[in-house]
């Protein structure tokens, strides 16, 4: 076992974290720049993905679906849950003065496919990154997905986050070839920042990491992710999890909020669809990957999740 860390008593091991991280997807929805002037709120729509924000400089405060209040400084990071509305206000240091609402949908500019949200037309008092993303395992697993609080972690200008974030912002306008990954690559750097300081405390896993916050399903789900070929059974995961069959099937589902097969049907169709996007391989050694002995199981496990067959599927990615 890895040295003891304040997680340790969390019991999942640092080398099963490590894995999971290692094979989570990145991929970035939407990245644009708000910018508010002294005496004035933005309002920006909440979206069905989780929400990234991150103040690049000047202060405010930041009302997330009507309830949470936050104060923002520089270099603060917050996840926000999907469907979450925000106001970004920056307050006016006159007594008494009544900020100037505006709404997001009304004052956008897009520039390069960019959406920049302005409110005042006076120098901008606080300026930040905001955007929508999924961090996901296999085809359907978001790591934030029931994510019920907003995360808020204070960061310092060393970490470098506003260097990944305005890097992913220029990928995103410049739009060249590998954009989206380069993108998520570069978002992935400020969830690993994230991971990081979360693994300070149980209690931080906990609260922002649901998913993975039962250590012997996490322990299992670890497994799958790493090697979705192996011929995985209910019975041979509940093994790795030191569970009984009972217990591990209702757990993994109050977890993960599926079953087991239906959670490792998704990780290898996912592992398949990069695979054909690749091009560089049979189709059968495709499904053997996957873990299917049967073509013809694979092409109808594939076909549920994606809506066509294999080779339509192959064919659609490399002439797109």
């Amino acid at each position: 076992m890895p040295a003891l860390t304040p997680f340790s008593s969390a019991r999942l091991s640092l080398t099963d974290i490590d894995e999971l991280i290692t094979l989570l997807e990145i991929r970035v929805l939407g990245l644009s720049e708000c910018l508010v002037s002294e005496g004035f709120v933005l309002e920006l729509d909440g979206n069905d993905a989780p929400g990234i924000h991150y103040i690049l400089s000047g202060v405010g405060l930041l009302h997330i679906g009507g309830s949470t209040t936050l104060t923002l400084s520089p270099h603060t990071l917050l996840i926000v849950p999907p469907r979450h509305p925000l106001k970004l206000e920056v307050p006016s240091r006159g007594a008494g003065v009544a900020p100037t609402v505006v709404s997001g949908r009304e004052h956008k500019r897009v520039v390069d496919s960019i959406k920049r949200f302005r409110a005042g037309s006076t120098e901008p008092m606080t300026v930040m990154i905001c955007g929508y993303f999924n961090a996901s395992f296999g085809a359907s697993i978001d790591l934030f997905e029931h994510l019920s609080a907003p995360i808020v972690e204070k960061f310092e200008a060393s970490d470098r986050l506003d260097t990944y974030l305005r890097t992913a912002f220029d990928e995103l306008m410049a739009q060249e070839i590998g954009a989206g990954a380069m993108s998520g690559a570069l978002l992935k750097q400020v969830i690993v920042a994230l991971v990081r300081r979360s693994l300070k405390s149980s209690a931080l896993w906990m609260e922002r990491f649901a998913l993975l916050g039962d250590p012997q399903i996490a322990r299992a789900f670890a497994d799958m992710t790493a090697r979705p070929s192996a011929p995985h059974t209910v019975e041979s995961l509940a093994q790795t999890a030191c569970l009984s069959r009972s217990a591990f099937m209702a757990r993994f589902s109050t977890a993960l909020g599926q079953s087991p097969m239906q959670v490792l049907r998704d990780i290898r169709m996912r592992q398949a669809a990069a695979q054909l996007r690749a091009g560089d391989l049979a189709l059968d050694q495709v499904a053997r990957n996957a873990g299917y002995t049967s073509r013809g199981a694979f092409v109808r496990a594939f076909r549920d999740i994606y809506g066509a067959p294999p080779a339509e599927f192959r064919t659609k990615a490399l002439t797109a």
